[in-house]
C-alpha cells in the first residue's frame, strides 16, 4: 500500500524501527518537498517488502560499485518527473539511496546516498566516498555523496 509523504506534518509511519527515525522521517519529508516545490510530483512511499522491482534496480546499479547494503531497506519510491526516471530506498539504519537516471542524457545519470542525522557512515561507503553536509529545516544536518552510472538501466 502506498502512502504519499506529507512534509508539512511529518509523519515516521513505515519508518518506527529505525534507530533514528526522527531523523530519517525528516530525510524522507525533505525529499517529499523538493518534489512537490520542483516538480509538482507527490512523493509516495510503499514498504520494500511490496517493492522487489524497486530493491533489485537499485540493487543492480549499486554492484557497479561492488555495494550491498546489510541495513534492512524499509521503504521505497519510484517514479517519474519529466525526463527523469527516480528510485528511492530507505534504510532502517537511516541510510536514503537514491538513483537519478535520465532517459535521454547518459551524462545525467547519478546514485545519491544521504546519511541521517545521528546515524554512521555505513561500512559499504566509510572507505569509498567523501560526504558533504547540507543543513535542512526537515531533516537536521544531512550528509550526501554520490556516483555518477556508467552503465544502462
Amino acid at each position: 500500500m502506498s502512502n504519499i509523504v506529507d512534509f508539512k506534518n511529518v509523519s515516521t509511519v513505515g519508518l518506527e524501527s529505525s534507530p533514528v527515525v526522527e531523523a530519517l522521517a525528516g530525510l524522507r519529508a525533505h525529499e517529499a518537498r523538493y518534489f512537490m516545490n520542483k516538480y509538482k510530483h507527490e512523493f509516495t512511499v510503499v514498504p520494500a517488502s511490496e517493492s522487489c522491482q524497486t530493491l533489485d534496480y537499485v540493487n543492480r546499479i549499486l554492484k557497479e560499485r561492488d555495494i550491498e547494503f546489510a541495513a534492512k531497506p524499509l521503504e521505497t519510491s519510484r517514479f517519474q518527473v519529466e525526463n527523469i526516471k527516480m528510485a528511492y530506498v530507505f534504510y532502517e539504519d537511516g541510510l536514503s539511496v537514491n538513483v537519478m537516471y535520465t532517459v535521454d542524457d547518459p551524462k545525467k545519470r547519478a546514485v545519491g546516498f544521504k546519511l541521517s542525522e545521528g546515524m554512521e557512515v555505513p561500512k559499504e561507503l566509510e572507505d569509498k566516498f567523501k560526504f558533504a553536509r547540507q543543513k535542512s529545516k526537515l531533516a537536521g544536518t544531512i550528509r550526501g555523496s554520490f556516483f555518477v552510472i556508467k552503465g544502462e538501466y
